[in-house]
């Protein structure tokens, strides 16, 4: 039986993970399939695609999953919460992870793991044919057999109540690790009062989460954002730190180009972003 961790880069990247690593991600939030191969043909180490808060739906996933994965790097969905069934569908076009927002408890992620896990541990159903032509993956038992281990569930973390349960989430069997969603979690914890993610009710969760984490032998995702804030995150010990997003990569494109000519950025404001 062939391992298919050994096929494409992008299978390997949750043993990567596992193994200590400690990738940088990019952030895409526009149906451009082209511009998210752009991205992930750089030094960004994966590109999580955003359909929650992004403009991707369940259709415009599937050219950019195909083209993140032809540049080489590995394709994370983030889908819209409670919205298992796209979770599983987005692994069956050529996603390595999933990531499931506002889970707050274990009952939250056994219903997450079980439509993105092939049995023994879930019940997702076979459909991979897109995934295994996009890697290469010869033959369905080879598919079958590994992706459990190949492919990432990740739960976001973004409440007070799943920083409360965030062992009995951690204990739930498939479930790969933990993902933060430090803008909702920094309202939540703050009772709607502000958003920022270095507020020290933050720092403390984010402890918690991480020490939780290493205990159980699982992964510590978050959204980094600006530099500033993906530093610190990486620092504090996350395994896995998303930096900035696509608006946020043109806008300092432009800002490093007019700087090399000698001009000044300019006015106009920052480029939107999602």
């Amino acid at each position: 039986m062939t391992d298919i961790s050994q096929i494409h880069p992008a299978l390997a990247f949750a043993g990567r993970l596992r193994a200590g690593e400690r990738p940088i991600g990019g952030w895409f939030c526009l149906p451009e399939a082209r511009f998210a191969g752009m991205v992930a043909s750089g030094s960004l180490d994966a590109v999580v695609l955003d359909v929650q808060h992004g403009l991707l739906d369940a259709a415009s996933i599937v050219d950019a999953i195909g083209e993140v994965t032809r540049a080489g790097k590995p394709a994370l969905v983030r889908v819209s919460v409670g919205d298992f069934a796209l979770a599983a569908r987005a692994l069956d076009v050529g996603a390595v992870g999933v990531i499931a927002p506002m889970i707050d408890g274990a009952a939250d992620a056994r219903a997450f793991v079980a439509q993105v896990k092939y049995p023994p541990i879930g019940r997702r159903s076979w459909g991979a044919g897109t995934a295994m032509a996009l890697f290469g993956v010869g033959t369905p038992t080879d598919y079958l057999h590994g992706a459990n281990r190949a492919t990432l569930a990740l739960a976001m973390i973004e409440t007070r109540e799943a920083v409360e349960a965030i062992d009995e989430i951690l204990a739930v069997e498939g479930l790969d690790g933990v993902f933060i969603g430090p803008n909702d979690l920094s309202i939540a914890l703050t009772d709607g009062a502000r958003v920022d993610v270095l507020d020290p009710l933050v720092d403390a969760a984010l402890d918690r989460v991480i020490a939780a984490a290493r205990a159980r032998g699982k992964i510590a995702g978050i959204f980094g954002g600006a530099a500033a804030y993906a530093r610190a995150f990486r620092d504090k010990g996350f395994d896995f730190v998303t930096l900035g997003y696509d608006s946020m990569y043109v806008a300092a494109g432009i800002a490093a180009m007019r700087a090399e000519i000698g001009e000044p950025v300019g006015e106009g404001g920052p480029i939107r972003g999602y």
